[in-house]
């Protein structure tokens, strides 16, 4: 049995998409669960949460740059059959998100209310939203070690374990809603307060999980005896492309977080309009989202297999499937805007604003699938400098200008963004592809191009010491 055909058995597409697909869809519901019973609750605690995810966004890509840089450089060293070096990146990687996670969580819980004025955030809300911001921020560093764990399990293939973790901590955030938020059997009810421990906790106990399962799944071979010589080349491979991915994501949030403001100068009405306009268009692109994570682990393993021509066709197959899926998804819910939109609130301004919001996806969400499958793999073939460099020209010079010129100057409001929004994916997306056509990307890989020859000698010999 060659390389290949093994790793075209373990890693194909669909094995690999599916239980991250359900993974991201529960995930996603976690979020939309907590808006939708905060509905319930008060249109305002809705407005303040959402503003303070836009913080806690940020802090979750800096957490992302060290979890998304290990699992690809991790796939690339399993692909070249290099399993110690695997190892060794993985446990640096946690330590490493550990101590800044914790860092971070301080960072929130003693400047949250200077972060929260300076998004411009309005009075009658920050009450709401420092009770969020110092609850789920504070213990933000179990989300940097749950990503970093859950992404090396992922690159080892066991997409389905993260899965199983992540649904476990959906009975759990619901049911701790439940109890906080509506206050049964006498319980107290906590409204945001009750949502943040709920949340928190949930995602503590996930951690929890998925730490045991990777022990699991790697015999126990996690060498954190070298944190003591601290390999130099597992922290420079995983902020090789960390740090580029993080400073792409950066800067997405942070342009994001700009065209809040924007947002905020046009009322509360108009930002609880944003909040669940994108939290039902999620649900549109968690396909391709999932597809992309997929596509990554594969191109990762393939380029480090040296099976190039195998990466590039791994990526145009994955791209083709979800512009299809995603452009069907748009329709779907475009269809059904109103009844969606009616599913958080019952103010007609509202869901006549978000309806026009989500009819709009039928032109934006193709043009983000070829930025989500598409830059997923050129860092995963360790070109990640590129996306970020048209990230900032786009994200800057198109997003976030354009939506204060239609928004704001032009008074189009809310759907003068969205339109700045979808200018912005599909000029960044076919540039993307026009990279990954270029294939300039496949003499950036971290492992040394072996020969099939090369491969095959590697795999017998590990079969004949088996």
């Amino acid at each position: 049995m060659n390389n290949s055909g093994e790793m075209a058995r373990k890693f194909s597409l669909f094995a690999l998409t599916w239980p991250i697909f359900i993974e991201i869809t529960l995930q996603m519901l976690m979020g939309n669960a907590d808006t939708l019973m905060l509905s319930r609750y008060s249109d305002d605690a809705v407005a303040a949460v959402g503003v303070a995810n836009q913080l806690l966004g940020i802090v979750i890509v800096l957490y992302g740059f060290v979890a998304m840089g290990s699992g690809i450089v991790v796939s690339q060293f399993l692909g070249a059959n290099e399993h110690r070096k695997a190892s060794e990146v993985a446990v640096v990687a946690i330590a490493v998100n550990l101590i800044f996670g914790l860092l971070l969580s301080a960072v929130l819980y003693l400047f949250g209310d200077l972060f929260m004025r300076m998004m411009g955030l309005p009075p009658e809300l920050k009450d709401f939203a420092m009770q969020f911001v110092h609850i789920v921020g504070g213990f933000s560093f179990v989300g940097a070690v749950m990503m970093t764990i859950g992404s090396i399990v992922r690159s080892h293939g066991f997409t389905r374990d993260a899965m199983y973790v992540t649904i476990g901590m959906n009975v759990l955030n619901v049911a701790g809603n439940y109890l906080l938020l509506f206050g049964p059997f006498g319980m107290p009810v906590l409204g945001v307060a009750g949502v943040s421990i709920s949340t928190s906790v949930s995602r503590t106990l996930g951690l929890v999980a998925i730490a045991i399962l990777l022990y699991k799944r790697v015999n126990g071979d996690l060498p954190f005896r070298v944190l003591l010589k601290f390999p130099r080349y597992a922290l420079m491979s995983i902020l090789r492309i960390g740090v580029p991915a993080a400073g792409e994501n950066l800067s997405y949030n942070a342009s994001q977080l700009l065209i809040t403001y924007f947002i905020s100068m046009l009322g509360t009405a108009a930002l609880t309009t944003k909040v669940y306009t994108q939290n039902i268009m999620m649900f549109v692109f968690m396909f391709s989202l999932a597809v992309s994570q997929a596509t990554q682990i594969m191109v990762g393993h393939f380029v480090g297999a040296g099976q190039k021509e195998d990466a590039y066709q791994a990526c145009m197959r994955s791209l083709k499937l979800s512009f299809l899926v995603s452009l069907s998804m748009a329709g779907v819910f475009s269809i059904f805007r109103e009844q969606l939109m009616g599913f958080f609130t019952d103010d007609p301004s509202i869901i006549s604003m978000g309806s026009k919001l989500i009819l709009m996806t039928l032109i934006l969400e193709p043009g983000r699938t070829y930025n989500l499958v598409v830059i997923a793999a050129l860092r995963a073939a360790g070109d990640a400098k590129f996306p970020v460099y048209m990230g900032i020209l786009s994200m800057w010079g198109i997003s976030a200008s354009l939506a204060y010129l239609l928004g704001i100057h032009y008074g189009l409001g809310l759907l003068g963004m969205w339109i700045a929004f979808t200018v912005d994916e599909w000029f960044r997306g076919l540039f993307m592809l026009w990279r990954w056509r270029s294939r300039k990307w496949e003499k950036m890989g971290f492992v040394p191009s072996q020969s099939k020859e090369e491969q095959q000698a590697q795999l017998e010999s590990a079969t004949t010491q088996a």
